[in-house]
C-alpha cells in the first residue's frame, strides 16, 4: 500500500505548492501567480494538503479576508520518515551529521510591528540554534517601548535565554546594514515594510500573543521554524 504522503506530493501540482509554502507564508493569490494555474485548482489541492494536515491557513490579522497557508515541516519529515521506513527499514531517516561551516555567517533580520515579542523571540531563538553560523537581528516597523513582559519570562523558563533588558528598535535604527534573509512575522509588518534589494524575503504568519500563554504557544511555533530555518541559510553574497 503506497504511503499516504507519497501519494499527496507526487501530484505535480502539490508539490509545488508545497515547495513554495515551505518558504514562506503565502496568500492564495500569491500560489496562483508563483504556479500558473487557475485559483480554482489551486484552492483544491490546498484543500487536499489541508484535510491530510500538511498544511495549516490562518486569517491574516491585517486583513480578515486574506488567509494565509502555512506548511508543516515538522509533520512533513515525520510523514517521509514513515514512507522510508515502511519502503525498507534501511531507508528509515536519520539526522544528518552537521557540516563544517567555512563561510562568513549568515545574517537574518526578524522584523514584526512592535519588535515587543515576536521578532524579538525568534531572534533570541536563532541565536541560541545557530551556534555562531548566523547573525540575527529583529525591529519593528512602529516599535513599542519595551520588550513584553511575557516574551521576557518565556525566553527565560523554557529556552534559558535572558533578554531583560533589552529595548525595541525600528527599522531605522538599523541603517544601511544588510541581510540575507528578511524574516517578517506579522501580516502588517509584511505589508508595509519597504521593499529592499535584500536576496531573501520569507512571511511567517503569527498572530500577536496575548497573555502568557498565547506568547508560549508563539515562541513553540516561532522555534520549529528556526530550526527549520537554520538549513536554507546561504551565503552566496
Amino acid at each position: 500500500m503506497v504511503e499516504p504522503f507519497v501519494h499527496l506530493a507526487s501530484h505535480p501540482l502539490r508539490w509545488q505548492l508545497a515547495t513554495a509554502l515551505g518558504r514562506s507564508d503565502l496568500r492564495v493569490r500569491e500560489l496562483v501567480q508563483l504556479v500558473g494555474e487557475p485559483q480554482s485548482l489551486v484552492s483544491y489541492h490546498l484543500r487536499v494538503l489541508r484535510d491530510d494536515g500538511l498544511v495549516t491557513a490562518r486569517r491574516s490579522s491585517l486583513d480578515a479576508r486574506d488567509t494565509y497557508y502555512h506548511l508543516d515541516l515538522d509533520r512533513c519529515a515525520d510523514a517521509l520518515a514513515r514512507a522510508g521506513a515502511a519502503l525498507h527499514p534501511g531507508l528509515r531517516m536519520v539526522p544528518a551529521p552537521p557540516e563544517p561551516r567555512r563561510l562568513p555567517p549568515a545574517s537574518v533580520l526578524f522584523v514584526c510591528t512592535g519588535n515587543g515579542t515576536r521578532s524579538p523571540i525568534a531572534e533570541a531563538l536563532l541565536r541560541h540554534h545557530g551556534g555562531g553560523r548566523v547573525r540575527a537581528a529583529s525591529a519593528g516597523t512602529s516599535p513599542r517601548d519595551r520588550t513584553a513582559p511575557h516574551a521576557v519570562r518565556v525566553l527565560r523558563e523554557r529556552y534559558g535565554i535572558d533578554v531583560a533588558g533589552r529595548r525595541p528598535r525600528g527599522i531605522e535604527d538599523l541603517g544601511d546594514q544588510r541581510f540575507d534573509r528578511v524574516v517578517t512575522l506579522c501580516d502588517r509588518a509584511r505589508e508595509v515594510l519597504p521593499d529592499g534589494t535584500e536576496p531573501a524575503r520569507t512571511h511567517w504568519s503569527i498572530p500577536e500573543p496575548d497573555g502568557y500563554r498565547d506568547t508560549v504557544a508563539a515562541a513553540i511555533e516561532i522555534d520549529a521554524r528556526v530550526r527549520h530555518l537554520l538549513p536554507t541559510l546561504t551565503h552566496d553574497s
